[in-house]
Order: structure tokens, then C-alpha cells, then sequence
């Protein structure tokens, strides 16, 4: 039973200004709304990749296809643009965009907010100071099975133990939830910072890596047991991990913001939001965060970044909803922003995902 299921529906909603009469909640308030700024679009680097894994995202669909543009000016010009119509923040993925390393410096020296997604087999020059989220889907037996690839893990913390830039991100399968603790126990052994993700099937895929309910609920498990015993390493809070694992996606949970599932171009990323191709084109009808993810299997966490914190005012009907918000908004800017250190969390118990106020009133 999560804290919303205790709570009577006849309670009043509290105003705005009693939630934050809480010192505490105060304090992290001020702490990310300071953030409020950043706008994103993502942009596909490379169509090479230097591994190929099972239930691989980017080599699904037409975006494979894209003539790969390495051009310096061509990039630099994109992102000048991106910053006229107001991008303050480049998520950098592929294929793999460690590949085109000259090209990441391009993008870095004219949008200095953002992340790259690797597989972490190649290290990234320090000069490119993004953070850098180096994707784990288990340890290196596994590795080896998913991704053919030996001894990665051993790979990816040689190439950024020590790196302030790097985040791990153990991607949750079906397959691997109880070998989680071994790699988390050598990742805190180097020092290494991590967060979770869930596996999200692409669509089409009925391989092994698909989450049922049972599988869910024991990744919900390991991670609050992980989040509880590493608060240092972890950047995780119990509410992440409650609304990545809930048996409905967060599409579900909380209706996409990203254009491929929202048809407004009224306000935020339905206005903003763009995802390029390698050919610099991009195309409305297919931009997300990861495209060619099955809409209704989406848990991504890089999704629930910006899903999850868009919903802020389904969050404050009362004090322990706002607090795990809040924890959910210090996750996220602690995995993506550099030089964000991550506060401890403020609800450590599951709070159940509040619903769209049309959907309350339909359960009345």
C-alpha cells in the first residue's frame, strides 16, 4: 500500500504557499525551479555503431537510414539555430555518437548544457564536457550475450572511473533484475555514480528483454533496496522508481509531452522539441525522446525526465505527492546537468502516481 492509498479523498487541497511553509520542501523548490530553463532536442550523431544489441532502439525504423552528415559547419550551424528558437539543452545519441568525437566538441562549443548517450566502449574526450550516460544492461556475461560484447562493464569503468561527467545507467530487463547488485557493488567499489533506466520494448519486439508484471515488481524491489543502500552512488528516488515500473507506461500514467504522442504546438515540447537524424532533418510525427519505442511499453527514464516533470500541478494535493516530485525533478537534474549534486530524497516511501484531474472526476 503506497502513502496515496492511506490518505481520506475528502482531505482539502492544500494552497501552494502551506506546501511550502515546510523548510525543507522550500529549500529544494528554489533548488530546481532554478532549472526551469532548459529546453531540449535530441540529434542523432552517428548511424555507426561499434556494438549491435538485442532490443536496440536506434536500428529500428527509417532513422538507420538517414545519410550520416559529418560536417563541422553543417553541425555548428544546426546548433546556432537550435539556440535562435530557443534550445538550451542537446541530448547527443545515435547509433553511437562516441564515433564522431569531432562532432560532439562542434556541438559542445556552441550549447554547453547537455548529455551523450554511449555505450561507454569508447571514452569520450574530456574536452567535450557534457554528461555522458553510459548505457549497462547487466554484467559482463551478460553483456556478452545482449551486446556482444566481452567484458564491457570492465571496459566502461576503465574508460570513466573518476570522470565527473559519467552516470551509468543499468537498464532493467526481464533477464537481469537480481544480477543488479553485483554491478552496482562494483560500480560503488570505483566511486562510479548510476542511475536506473527500464527496458522499453521497440516496437514489433517480443524478445526476452520485454517486462511482464511480475518483472516490474521485482525492479520496482531492487530498486528502492538500491536507492536505500547506496544514497551516495544512486541517483535514484522511490518515486522514480515507482512510476517507471507501474504496469501502466508512463504515456499511460501521465500522456507524452513529446510530439509523437501530443498533437499541440501550443506549449512545451509539443512547440520546442525536435529529434534530428544524422541527415540534420528531423520529422514531427515520429520525435520523441527514443523513437521506434512501443508508446504503450514506454518507461524510458530519459522520457520520464521530461513526462514526469512537466506534471508538477497533478503533484501538490498534498505534502508527501509534492516532496516525491520534488525527489523525481532532483534525480533528473543530477543525471543530466553538470554540476547538479543530487539532495536526499524527501519521501522515502511509494507514493502512487496522482491521475489527470478529468480522470479524478471520472472515479468519483
Amino acid at each position: 500500500m503506497t502513502i496515496n492509498d492511506k490518505l481520506s479523498p475528502k482531505k482539502a487541497k492544500p494552497k501552494f504557499s502551506e506546501l511550502l511553509s515546510h523548510p525543507e520542501v522550500k529549500e529544494r523548490w528554489e533548488k530546481v525551479r532554478q532549472y526551469f530553463f532548459l529546453r531540449e532536442s535530441t540529434y542523432d550523431m552517428s548511424n555507426r555503431c561499434n556494438l549491435r544489441c538485442d532490443g536496440c532502439y536506434y536500428y529500428e525504423g527509417d532513422k538507420q537510414f538517414a545519410v550520416e552528415n559529418g560536417e563541422a559547419d553543417a553541425w555548428r550551424k544546426l546548433m546556432r539555430e537550435e539556440k535562435a528558437r530557443g534550445i538550451t539543452y542537446v541530448v547527443l545519441a545515435g547509433a553511437e555518437p562516441s564515433l564522431v568525437p569531432e562532432l560532439l566538441d562542434v556541438c559542445y562549443q556552441e550549447m554547453p548544457l547537455g548529455s551523450i548517450a554511449t555505450n561507454g566502449f569508447k571514452k569520450i574526450p574530456e574536452s567535450v564536457g557534457y554528461k555522458i550516460h553510459i548505457s549497462v544492461w547487466g554484467n559482463d556475461e551478460t553483456s556478452l550475450r545482449v551486446r556482444k560484447a566481452k567484458k564491457l562493464l570492465k571496459k566502461q569503468i576503465e574508460n570513466y572511473r573518476n570522470d565527473p561527467r559519467a552516470v551509468f545507467v543499468y537498464t532493467f530487463t526481464r533477464e537481469n533484475i537480481d544480477e543488479v547488485y553485483d554491478v552496482v557493488h562494483d560500480l560503488f567499489a570505483e566511486g562510479c555514480k548510476l542511475t536506473f533506466n527500464v527496458f522499453s520494448s521497440p516496437v514489433g519486439y517480443k524478445g526476452l528483454l520485454r517486462h511482464n508484471d511480475d518483472s516490474l515488481q521485482r525492479t520496482e524491489n531492487a530498486m528502492i533496496d538500491l536507492v536505500k543502500k547506496y544514497p551516495q552512488n544512486v541517483l535514484f528516488s522511490v518515486y522514480n522508481a515507482v512510476a517507471h515500473t507501474h504496469k501502466s507506461g508512463l504515456h499511460d500514467l501521465f500522456s507524452c509531452s513529446y510530439p509523437r504522442q501530443n498533437r499541440s504546438q501550443d506549449i512545451g515540447l509539443g512547440r520546442s522539441f525536435r529529434q534530428y537524424r544524422t541527415d540534420l532533418n528531423w520529422d514531427r510525427s515520429a520525435a520523441c525522446c527514443v523513437p521506434d519505442t512501443d508508446c504503450a511499453d514506454c518507461r524510458h527514464y530519459a522520457a520520464g525526465s521530461a513526462v514526469v516533470t512537466a506534471r508538477l500541478y497533478r503533484h501538490v494535493n498534498n505534502l508527501d505527492t509534492f516532496k516525491s516530485w520534488l525527489d523525481y525533478v532532483d534525480t533528473y537534474l543530477a543525471v543530466w546537468v553538470m554540476g547538479y549534486e543530487k539532495g536526499e530524497n524527501l519521501c522515502t516511501e511509494p507514493v502512487t502516481p496522482p491521475p489527470a484531474a478529468s480522470a479524478r472526476a471520472s472515479m468519483k
